[in-house]
């Protein structure tokens, strides 16, 4: 990463208190490095932790489709599972389902529920070692309503 992008995700995190300028910072180091992960990723957690769930939305997809589009990956999920689950150890791949995970813990965050549950099931399928939290979040959102006494 250059160093001046490097610079420009300090800056975001010292001004963290004033959320106008730090994010300021944050999309200017997006704006210069279009598609880089490292930043795709800061970024996604950087707006997930200033609950701005829409913009982390956003940042997680764009880093899924990074991916997607240079391993030529396929948008049908059956076809898509077994490359994941053959090279799931892979840094890149490894990235991509984090970011996936991620984009199912927004979701449910702003209330769509259903997909992601769907995100959660997808991940929980190839996610044997438990690594990116699917089981966890699906099991939050299929548990029964506790009924009041």
């Amino acid at each position: 990463m250059p160093e001046d992008v490097k610079e420009l995700l300090i800056l975001a995190a010292q001004t963290w208190e004033d959320s106008v300028e730090s994010e300021k910072y944050m999309q200017q180091a997006i704006a210069k490095t279009g598609d880089n992960p490292d930043v795709l990723v800061a970024a996604y957690r950087y707006f997930y932790y200033k609950n701005n769930y829409f913009l982390a939305l956003k940042i997680a997809k764009q880093l899924i489709t990074t991916i997607r589009e240079a391993e030529n990956f396929s948008d049908n999920w059956e076809e898509l599972k077994p490359i994941l689950v053959q090279r799931c150890e892979e840094a890149k791949i490894r990235l991509y389902l984090n970011a996936y995970a991620a984009s199912g813990l927004v979701l449910a965050k702003l209330g769509n529920l259903d997909e992601a549950k769907e995100i959660s099931i997808r991940i929980k399928q190839i996610d044997d070692k438990h690594d990116f939290g699917a089981g966890i979040l699906l099991d939050i959102l299929t548990r029964p309503a506790e009924e009041d006494e």
